[in-house]
Protein backbone atom coordinates (compact mmCIF):
# COMPACT_ATOMS: atom_id res chain seq x y z
CA UNK A 1 0.00 0.00 0.00
CA UNK A 2 2.56 2.28 0.78
CA UNK A 3 4.35 1.57 -2.83
CA UNK A 4 0.84 2.41 -4.01
CA UNK A 5 0.74 5.75 -2.52
CA UNK A 6 4.08 7.06 -2.87
CA UNK A 7 3.66 6.18 -6.29
CA UNK A 8 0.37 8.00 -6.88
CA UNK A 9 2.01 10.91 -5.12
CA UNK A 10 5.20 11.01 -7.33
CA UNK A 11 2.41 10.95 -10.17
CA UNK A 12 0.68 13.97 -8.70
CA UNK A 13 3.95 15.88 -8.42
CA UNK A 14 5.59 14.86 -11.48
CA UNK A 15 2.20 15.93 -13.56
CA UNK A 16 2.27 19.96 -14.04
CA UNK A 17 5.96 19.40 -15.52
CA UNK A 18 4.45 16.96 -17.82
CA UNK A 19 1.90 19.17 -18.84
CA UNK A 20 4.44 21.58 -19.28
CA UNK A 21 7.16 19.08 -21.48
CA UNK A 22 4.36 16.90 -23.32
CA UNK A 23 1.42 18.67 -24.54
CA UNK A 24 0.52 16.54 -26.93
CA UNK A 25 0.08 14.01 -24.10
CA UNK A 26 -2.07 16.01 -21.79
CA UNK A 27 -3.52 19.02 -23.41
CA UNK A 28 -6.97 18.73 -22.95
CA UNK A 29 -9.76 18.45 -25.63
CA UNK A 30 -9.91 21.84 -27.91
CA UNK A 31 -13.29 23.26 -27.65
CA UNK A 32 -13.98 24.41 -31.12
CA UNK A 33 -16.37 27.50 -29.78
CA UNK A 34 -13.64 29.34 -28.07
CA UNK A 35 -12.35 32.65 -29.49
CA UNK A 36 -9.18 34.01 -29.87
CA UNK A 37 -8.01 36.90 -27.66
CA UNK A 38 -10.23 40.02 -29.55
CA UNK A 39 -7.03 41.48 -30.73
CA UNK A 40 -5.83 42.68 -33.92
CA UNK A 41 -9.71 43.60 -35.48
CA UNK A 42 -7.46 45.07 -38.64
CA UNK A 43 -4.13 43.72 -39.76
CA UNK A 44 -1.37 44.09 -37.92
CA UNK A 45 0.95 46.75 -39.25
CA UNK A 46 4.85 47.28 -37.89
CA UNK A 47 8.17 46.05 -39.11
CA UNK A 48 10.31 42.50 -38.46
CA UNK A 49 13.88 42.48 -38.13
CA UNK A 50 14.05 38.83 -40.23
CA UNK A 51 13.82 40.07 -43.79
CA UNK A 52 16.82 42.69 -43.30
CA UNK A 53 18.93 41.99 -40.66
CA UNK A 54 18.46 38.09 -40.26
CA UNK A 55 20.25 37.05 -37.30
CA UNK A 56 22.77 40.36 -37.54
CA UNK A 57 19.59 41.89 -35.17
CA UNK A 58 21.10 43.49 -31.89
CA UNK A 59 19.61 46.07 -29.81
CA UNK A 60 21.36 49.22 -31.84
CA UNK A 61 19.45 48.81 -34.61
CA UNK A 62 16.13 47.88 -33.37
CA UNK A 63 16.33 51.49 -31.47
CA UNK A 64 17.46 52.94 -34.74
CA UNK A 65 14.19 51.41 -36.32
CA UNK A 66 12.07 52.30 -34.14
CA UNK A 67 13.52 55.93 -34.01
CA UNK A 68 12.93 55.96 -37.81
CA UNK A 69 9.54 54.77 -37.93
CA UNK A 70 9.03 57.39 -35.77
CA UNK A 71 10.47 60.12 -37.73
CA UNK A 72 9.44 58.75 -41.43
CA UNK A 73 5.96 59.32 -40.72
CA UNK A 74 5.15 55.14 -39.85
CA UNK A 75 4.36 55.29 -36.62
CA UNK A 76 1.46 57.58 -37.75
CA UNK A 77 0.91 55.72 -40.74
CA UNK A 78 -0.17 52.91 -38.18
CA UNK A 79 2.88 50.81 -38.29
CA UNK A 80 3.04 50.01 -34.47
CA UNK A 81 4.72 46.40 -34.07
CA UNK A 82 8.39 46.56 -33.50
CA UNK A 83 9.02 43.02 -33.48
CA UNK A 84 12.68 41.23 -32.95
CA UNK A 85 12.33 38.02 -34.72
CA UNK A 86 14.86 35.39 -34.21
CA UNK A 87 18.27 34.92 -32.63
CA UNK A 88 17.28 38.00 -30.02
CA UNK A 89 17.90 34.23 -27.23
CA UNK A 90 20.84 34.19 -24.36
CA UNK A 91 20.42 30.70 -22.49
CA UNK A 92 17.98 29.81 -20.19
CA UNK A 93 19.18 30.43 -16.38
CA UNK A 94 19.04 28.53 -13.42
CA UNK A 95 15.52 28.65 -13.18
CA UNK A 96 14.41 27.61 -16.71
CA UNK A 97 13.89 31.40 -17.57
CA UNK A 98 14.93 32.59 -21.17
CA UNK A 99 17.21 35.78 -21.22
CA UNK A 100 18.21 37.76 -24.09
CA UNK A 101 21.63 37.60 -25.38
CA UNK A 102 23.39 40.27 -23.20
CA UNK A 103 26.03 41.28 -26.00
CA UNK A 104 23.50 42.37 -28.48
CA UNK A 105 20.99 43.78 -26.01
CA UNK A 106 23.19 44.76 -23.58
CA UNK A 107 20.27 46.51 -21.39
CA UNK A 108 17.92 43.94 -21.76
CA UNK A 109 14.23 43.30 -22.95
CA UNK A 110 12.61 45.53 -20.30
CA UNK A 111 14.62 48.46 -21.33
CA UNK A 112 14.35 47.67 -25.07
CA UNK A 113 9.95 47.45 -24.52
CA UNK A 114 10.08 50.77 -22.19
CA UNK A 115 11.93 52.11 -25.13
CA UNK A 116 9.96 51.32 -27.96
CA UNK A 117 6.59 52.00 -25.85
CA UNK A 118 8.12 55.54 -25.39
CA UNK A 119 7.87 56.41 -29.09
CA UNK A 120 4.42 55.57 -28.75
CA UNK A 121 5.37 52.02 -30.60
CA UNK A 122 4.39 48.55 -29.22
CA UNK A 123 6.94 45.63 -28.47
CA UNK A 124 6.84 42.35 -30.27
CA UNK A 125 9.18 39.45 -30.13
CA UNK A 126 9.38 35.96 -31.34
CA UNK A 127 9.87 32.25 -30.11
CA UNK A 128 9.43 28.53 -31.39
CA UNK A 129 6.70 25.85 -30.38
CA UNK A 130 9.58 23.20 -30.62
CA UNK A 131 13.22 22.95 -28.09
CA UNK A 132 14.81 25.15 -30.52
CA UNK A 133 14.70 28.24 -32.89
CA UNK A 134 14.86 28.13 -35.99
CA UNK A 135 17.85 29.69 -35.49
CA UNK A 136 18.74 26.70 -33.02
CA UNK A 137 18.10 29.44 -30.11
CA UNK A 138 15.82 28.00 -27.39
CA UNK A 139 12.59 27.56 -27.93
CA UNK A 140 9.44 27.41 -26.06
CA UNK A 141 8.59 23.62 -26.22
CA UNK A 142 8.12 22.44 -22.16
CA UNK A 143 8.27 26.72 -20.76
CA UNK A 144 5.39 27.67 -22.45
CA UNK A 145 3.39 29.42 -19.35
CA UNK A 146 7.16 30.29 -18.44
CA UNK A 147 8.07 32.14 -21.13
CA UNK A 148 4.80 33.67 -21.45
CA UNK A 149 5.09 35.05 -18.10
CA UNK A 150 8.86 36.73 -18.72
CA UNK A 151 7.41 37.98 -21.98
CA UNK A 152 4.94 40.11 -19.68
CA UNK A 153 6.64 41.39 -17.49
CA UNK A 154 9.14 42.54 -20.42
CA UNK A 155 6.03 44.71 -21.86
CA UNK A 156 5.26 42.65 -24.92
CA UNK A 157 3.09 43.16 -27.08
CA UNK A 158 3.18 40.83 -29.98
CA UNK A 159 4.42 37.27 -30.24
CA UNK A 160 5.33 35.75 -33.62
CA UNK A 161 5.66 31.77 -32.68
CA UNK A 162 7.92 29.70 -35.39
CA UNK A 163 7.82 25.79 -36.02
CA UNK A 164 11.08 24.42 -35.75
CA UNK A 165 12.35 21.46 -34.15
CA UNK A 166 8.70 20.35 -33.12
CA UNK A 167 9.11 16.83 -33.94
CA UNK A 168 5.72 14.98 -33.37
CA UNK A 169 3.63 18.06 -32.04
CA UNK A 170 -0.03 18.63 -32.86
CA UNK A 171 0.49 22.07 -34.52
CA UNK A 172 -3.24 23.01 -33.36
CA UNK A 173 -2.41 21.38 -29.91
CA UNK A 174 0.86 23.17 -29.06
CA UNK A 175 -0.36 26.74 -30.51
CA UNK A 176 -3.40 26.42 -28.08
CA UNK A 177 -0.98 25.67 -25.32
CA UNK A 178 1.31 28.72 -26.17
CA UNK A 179 -2.67 30.67 -26.49
CA UNK A 180 -3.70 29.70 -22.95
CA UNK A 181 -0.09 30.48 -21.44
CA UNK A 182 -0.87 34.30 -23.15
CA UNK A 183 -3.68 34.68 -22.00
CA UNK A 184 -3.48 33.55 -18.74
CA UNK A 185 -0.51 36.77 -18.17
CA UNK A 186 -3.65 38.97 -18.29
CA UNK A 187 -1.61 41.05 -20.82
CA UNK A 188 -2.99 41.65 -24.45
CA UNK A 189 -0.57 39.95 -26.38
CA UNK A 190 -1.11 39.53 -30.37
CA UNK A 191 -0.48 36.12 -31.29
CA UNK A 192 1.19 35.54 -34.48
CA UNK A 193 1.51 31.81 -35.90
CA UNK A 194 3.96 30.66 -37.82
CA UNK A 195 3.85 27.29 -39.30
CA UNK A 196 3.98 27.79 -43.04
CA UNK A 197 0.40 26.68 -43.81
CA UNK A 198 1.77 22.95 -43.46
CA UNK A 199 -1.11 21.94 -41.05
CA UNK A 200 -4.11 23.86 -42.40
CA UNK A 201 -4.31 26.92 -39.84
CA UNK A 202 -6.83 28.56 -41.34
CA UNK A 203 -9.37 25.50 -40.31
CA UNK A 204 -8.42 25.67 -36.67
CA UNK A 205 -5.76 29.09 -35.76
CA UNK A 206 -8.98 31.68 -35.80
CA UNK A 207 -9.55 30.03 -32.55
CA UNK A 208 -6.35 30.03 -31.58
CA UNK A 209 -4.33 33.35 -32.62
CA UNK A 210 -4.73 36.40 -34.70
CA UNK A 211 -2.80 35.73 -37.78
CA UNK A 212 -1.11 32.44 -39.29
CA UNK A 213 1.11 32.20 -42.15
CA UNK A 214 -0.43 30.02 -44.65
CA UNK A 215 3.19 29.70 -47.03
CA UNK A 216 6.85 29.01 -46.77
CA UNK A 217 9.25 32.39 -46.12
CA UNK A 218 8.86 35.10 -48.46
CA UNK A 219 11.88 36.27 -50.69
CA UNK A 220 12.96 39.06 -52.26
CA UNK A 221 12.14 37.67 -55.90
CA UNK A 222 8.74 38.09 -58.33
CA UNK A 223 8.68 34.88 -59.09
CA UNK A 224 10.27 31.56 -58.16
CA UNK A 225 10.39 29.07 -55.39
CA UNK A 226 14.46 28.33 -54.04
CA UNK A 227 13.93 25.46 -51.49
CA UNK A 228 11.61 26.72 -48.80
CA UNK A 229 11.37 30.29 -50.00
CA UNK A 230 9.04 31.96 -52.21
CA UNK A 231 8.65 34.52 -54.88
CA UNK A 232 5.61 36.95 -54.29
CA UNK A 233 3.64 35.49 -56.89
CA UNK A 234 3.54 32.05 -55.43
CA UNK A 235 3.01 33.23 -52.24
CA UNK A 236 -0.45 35.64 -53.88
CA UNK A 237 -1.68 32.18 -55.32
CA UNK A 238 -1.03 29.84 -52.45
CA UNK A 239 -2.84 33.02 -50.31
CA UNK A 240 -5.65 34.12 -52.33
CA UNK A 241 -8.03 30.80 -52.14
CA UNK A 242 -7.88 30.87 -48.64
CA UNK A 243 -9.99 34.54 -49.09
CA UNK A 244 -13.29 33.24 -46.56
CA UNK A 245 -11.17 32.56 -44.01
CA UNK A 246 -9.79 35.91 -42.84
CA UNK A 247 -11.82 38.48 -41.14
CA UNK A 248 -11.24 41.09 -37.83
CA UNK A 249 -9.29 39.47 -34.94
CA UNK A 250 -7.97 36.50 -37.09
CA UNK A 251 -6.07 36.79 -41.10
CA UNK A 252 -4.09 35.01 -43.56
CA UNK A 253 -0.51 35.74 -43.33
CA UNK A 254 1.43 36.10 -46.76
CA UNK A 255 4.91 36.89 -45.09
CA UNK A 256 6.48 40.26 -44.43
CA UNK A 257 7.16 42.73 -47.16
CA UNK A 258 10.11 42.57 -49.44
CA UNK A 259 9.92 46.41 -50.27
CA UNK A 260 12.75 48.14 -50.09
CA UNK A 261 15.46 45.26 -49.74
CA UNK A 262 17.01 45.30 -53.59
CA UNK A 263 15.79 42.20 -55.35
CA UNK A 264 12.71 43.75 -57.36
CA UNK A 265 11.84 47.34 -58.96
CA UNK A 266 9.50 49.78 -57.79
CA UNK A 267 7.31 48.54 -60.21
CA UNK A 268 7.25 45.02 -58.60
CA UNK A 269 7.36 46.37 -55.27
CA UNK A 270 3.59 48.62 -55.61
CA UNK A 271 2.20 45.43 -56.90
CA UNK A 272 3.73 43.77 -54.01
CA UNK A 273 2.41 45.96 -51.31
CA UNK A 274 -1.27 46.22 -53.23
CA UNK A 275 -1.60 42.79 -53.24
CA UNK A 276 -0.77 42.60 -49.82
CA UNK A 277 -3.68 45.35 -49.15
CA UNK A 278 -6.17 43.56 -51.61
CA UNK A 279 -5.48 40.40 -49.17
CA UNK A 280 -6.15 42.27 -46.33
CA UNK A 281 -2.40 40.85 -45.16
CA UNK A 282 -1.05 41.86 -41.86
CA UNK A 283 2.11 44.90 -43.54
CA UNK A 284 5.07 44.27 -41.40
CA UNK A 285 7.79 45.51 -43.13
CA UNK A 286 10.98 43.83 -43.32
CA UNK A 287 13.65 46.51 -44.87
CA UNK A 288 16.13 48.92 -42.90
CA UNK A 289 13.06 51.74 -42.21
CA UNK A 290 16.18 53.89 -41.37
CA UNK A 291 18.15 53.50 -44.70
CA UNK A 292 15.29 53.51 -47.28
CA UNK A 293 14.89 55.46 -50.21
CA UNK A 294 12.39 57.97 -51.26
CA UNK A 295 10.69 55.59 -53.37
CA UNK A 296 10.53 52.66 -50.49
CA UNK A 297 9.30 55.45 -48.36
CA UNK A 298 6.18 56.28 -50.70
CA UNK A 299 5.41 52.91 -51.31
CA UNK A 300 5.17 52.08 -47.69
CA UNK A 301 3.67 55.39 -46.71
CA UNK A 302 0.84 55.28 -49.34
CA UNK A 303 -2.00 55.93 -47.08
CA UNK A 304 -4.41 55.28 -49.69
CA UNK A 305 -3.77 51.67 -50.27
CA UNK A 306 -3.08 51.34 -46.60
CA UNK A 307 -6.64 52.34 -45.88
CA UNK A 308 -7.68 49.20 -47.97
CA UNK A 309 -5.65 47.01 -45.85
CA UNK A 310 -6.90 48.27 -42.98
CA UNK A 311 -10.45 48.83 -43.89
CA UNK A 312 -13.05 47.75 -41.10
CA UNK A 313 -15.25 45.53 -43.34
CA UNK A 314 -12.16 43.18 -42.98
CA UNK A 315 -13.13 41.22 -46.15
CA UNK A 316 -9.86 39.65 -47.61
CA UNK A 317 -9.78 40.25 -51.29
CA UNK A 318 -9.62 37.66 -54.04
CA UNK A 319 -9.14 37.03 -57.70
CA UNK A 320 -11.96 37.33 -59.70
CA UNK A 321 -11.00 37.09 -63.35
CA UNK A 322 -7.90 36.38 -64.81
CA UNK A 323 -6.56 35.86 -68.71
CA UNK A 324 -2.84 34.99 -69.63
CA UNK A 325 -0.77 37.05 -67.65
CA UNK A 326 -3.59 39.36 -66.89
CA UNK A 327 -5.82 39.29 -63.76
CA UNK A 328 -8.86 41.44 -61.53
CA UNK A 329 -9.09 41.51 -57.78
CA UNK A 330 -12.10 42.54 -56.12
CA UNK A 331 -12.50 43.21 -52.36
CA UNK A 332 -15.17 44.41 -50.77
CA UNK A 333 -15.33 47.97 -48.47
CA UNK A 334 -17.03 48.80 -45.66
CA UNK A 335 -20.09 51.35 -46.85
CA UNK A 336 -20.28 49.42 -50.35
CA UNK A 337 -17.16 50.95 -52.01
CA UNK A 338 -14.89 48.38 -54.30
CA UNK A 339 -10.90 48.23 -54.49
CA UNK A 340 -10.13 46.72 -57.65
CA UNK A 341 -6.64 45.46 -58.91
CA UNK A 342 -5.81 45.08 -62.66
CA UNK A 343 -2.30 43.00 -62.39
CA UNK A 344 -0.10 42.47 -65.35
CA UNK A 345 2.11 39.16 -64.45
CA UNK A 346 3.65 39.83 -68.19
CA UNK A 347 6.53 41.29 -69.61
CA UNK A 348 4.72 43.88 -72.01
CA UNK A 349 2.57 46.29 -71.11
CA UNK A 350 -1.43 44.59 -71.06
CA UNK A 351 -4.91 46.32 -71.51
CA UNK A 352 -7.14 45.23 -68.41
CA UNK A 353 -10.58 45.83 -67.87
CA UNK A 354 -12.86 45.35 -64.80
CA UNK A 355 -17.11 44.77 -65.99
CA UNK A 356 -19.39 45.40 -63.11
CA UNK A 357 -20.13 41.78 -63.25
CA UNK A 358 -16.97 41.12 -61.41
CA UNK A 359 -17.87 43.54 -58.58
CA UNK A 360 -21.44 42.37 -58.52
CA UNK A 361 -22.88 45.38 -59.59
CA UNK A 362 -25.40 46.33 -62.33
CA UNK A 363 -23.84 47.78 -65.64
CA UNK A 364 -26.18 50.61 -65.35
CA UNK A 365 -24.48 51.59 -62.04
CA UNK A 366 -22.40 54.69 -62.82
CA UNK A 367 -19.67 55.20 -59.84
CA UNK A 368 -16.88 57.58 -58.80
CA UNK A 369 -13.40 56.02 -59.70
CA UNK A 370 -10.06 57.19 -57.97
CA UNK A 371 -6.53 56.12 -58.55
CA UNK A 372 -4.80 54.98 -55.54
CA UNK A 373 -1.09 55.12 -56.54
CA UNK A 374 -1.48 58.30 -58.77
CA UNK A 375 -3.51 59.60 -55.56
CA UNK A 376 -6.24 61.55 -58.43
CA UNK A 377 -9.72 61.13 -59.00
CA UNK A 378 -10.99 59.60 -62.57
CA UNK A 379 -14.00 60.08 -64.44
CA UNK A 380 -17.04 58.82 -63.90
CA UNK A 381 -17.49 55.39 -64.70
CA UNK A 382 -20.68 52.86 -65.65
CA UNK A 383 -20.69 49.01 -66.68
CA UNK A 384 -16.31 48.89 -66.56
CA UNK A 385 -13.32 50.63 -66.11
CA UNK A 386 -9.87 50.06 -68.17
CA UNK A 387 -6.51 50.86 -68.53
CA UNK A 388 -3.29 50.07 -69.63
CA UNK A 389 -0.83 48.17 -67.14
CA UNK A 390 2.65 48.32 -67.10
CA UNK A 391 4.74 44.88 -66.77
CA UNK A 392 4.67 43.52 -63.78
CA UNK A 393 2.63 46.53 -62.34
CA UNK A 394 -0.64 46.91 -61.15
CA UNK A 395 -3.24 50.01 -61.45
CA UNK A 396 -5.49 49.90 -57.52
CA UNK A 397 -8.75 51.85 -57.57
CA UNK A 398 -11.20 52.71 -55.36
CA UNK A 399 -14.76 52.52 -56.71
CA UNK A 400 -17.78 54.12 -55.55
CA UNK A 401 -21.17 53.80 -56.91
CA UNK A 402 -22.65 57.28 -56.92
CA UNK A 403 -23.07 59.89 -59.90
Amino acid sequence: MRALIALLLAWLLAAPALAQTDPNRLAPHLDPNRTANGLAQTPPMGWNSWNKFACNVNEAIVRRVADAMVSSGMRDAGYVYVVIDDCWHGPRDAEGNITADRERFPSGMRALADYIHSQGLKFGIYSDAGRTTCGGRPGSQGHEYQDARTYASWGVDYLKYDWCATGTRNAEEAYALMADALRATGRDIVFSICEWGNNQPWLWAPRIGNLWRTTGDIYDHWDGVDRWQHGVMNIVDSNEPLWPFAGPGHWNDPDMLEIGNGGMSDSEYRAHFSLWAMMAAPLIAGNDIAAMSPATRDILLNREVIAVDQDRLGAQGHRTWRQGTSEVWVKPLAGGARAVLLLNRGEAPAEIAADWALLDWPASLRARVRDLWQHRDLARAAGRVRATVAPHGVVMLRIEPGA
